[in-house]
C-alpha cells in the first residue's frame, strides 16, 4: 500500500535496482504505470458514473417539473371553463365565453401564459370547431395549443379549416360516387 500510494515507492526501489539487479527497474517502471493508470481510470469512472447519475435525474426532474406544470395549466383552464360556464351545461357559448374574458385577471392570466386573446370572436370560433360551443375538454386541448404568438393561433386556424374542408371534399367525393353509380346503371338500363 504504501509502495503504491505514498509516493515514495523510489526509496524502497531504489535500494532493490542498486543492490540487487537492474531488472527490478523495469519491474517498478511497468508496475506504477499499470497500477497509476487503473487507480486513474477507477477514479474516472466513478466521477463519471456520479455525473451521468445526477444528469439523469436532473433529466427526470425537469420531464416531472414540465408534466406538473402541464397539470397546473390544465387544472386552472378546467376552473375558468367551470367558472364561466354559467348555464352548468358543460360547454361555454359565445355569450359566456365573452363574458369570462371581460375579466382582466382572466386576460392577464391567459396573457402571462402566452394566449393572445383580443380577437374573441375568432378565438371563440377556433376553439368550437365551427360548433357553437366548447366542451371542458375541447377547452383544455385547445388552449395550449394556442400559447405562443400569433403563429400558433393562425395555424390552429389553418389545421381547424383544413379539417373542415377535408370534411367537406369528403362528402362531396361520396356524392359524386353514388351518382356516378346512378348515371352507370340509368346508361345500363338505356
Amino acid at each position: 500500500f504504501e509502495f503504491t500510494f505514498s509516493g515514495g515507492w523510489p526509496k524502497y526501489a531504489r535500494p532493490l535496482v542498486d543492490n540487487v539487479s537492474p531488472a527490478y527497474g523495469i519491474f517498478f517502471f511497468i508496475y506504477i504505470i499499470v497500477v497509476v493508470f487503473a487507480i486513474f481510470r477507477i477514479i474516472t469512472a466513478l466521477f463519471l458514473r456520479d455525473t451521468l447519475a445526477l444528469a439523469s435525474a436532473d433529466a427526470e426532474m425537469a420531464i416531472q417539473k414540465k408534466m406538473k406544470e402541464a397539470e397546473a395549466y390544465a387544472a386552472q383552464l378546467l376552473d375558468f371553463f367551470n367558472a364561466a360556464d354559467s348555464s352548468g351545461d358543460g360547454f361555454l357559448s359565445q355569450e359566456e365565453f365573452d363574458e369570462m374574458l371581460l375579466d382582466p385577471k382572466v386576460r392577464g392570466w391567459f396573457s402571462i401564459m402566452g394566449v393572445d386573446v383580443f380577437e374573441t370572436s375568432e378565438f371563440f370560433r377556433l376553439l368550437a370547431n365551427g360548433e357553437g360551443l366548447v366542451s371542458a375538454e375541447e377547452f383544455t386541448k385547445c388552449i395550449p395549443r394556442l400559447r405562443g404568438g400569433a403563429r400558433a393561433q393562425d395555424l390552429m386556424a389553418v389545421r381547424i379549416r383544413a379539417r373542415q374542408i377535408s370534411a367537406s371534399v369528403d362528402c362531396v367525393s361520396k356524392t359524386v360516387a353514388d351518382m356516378s353509380k346512378v348515371v352507370q346503371h340509368l346508361q345500363l338500363k338505356s
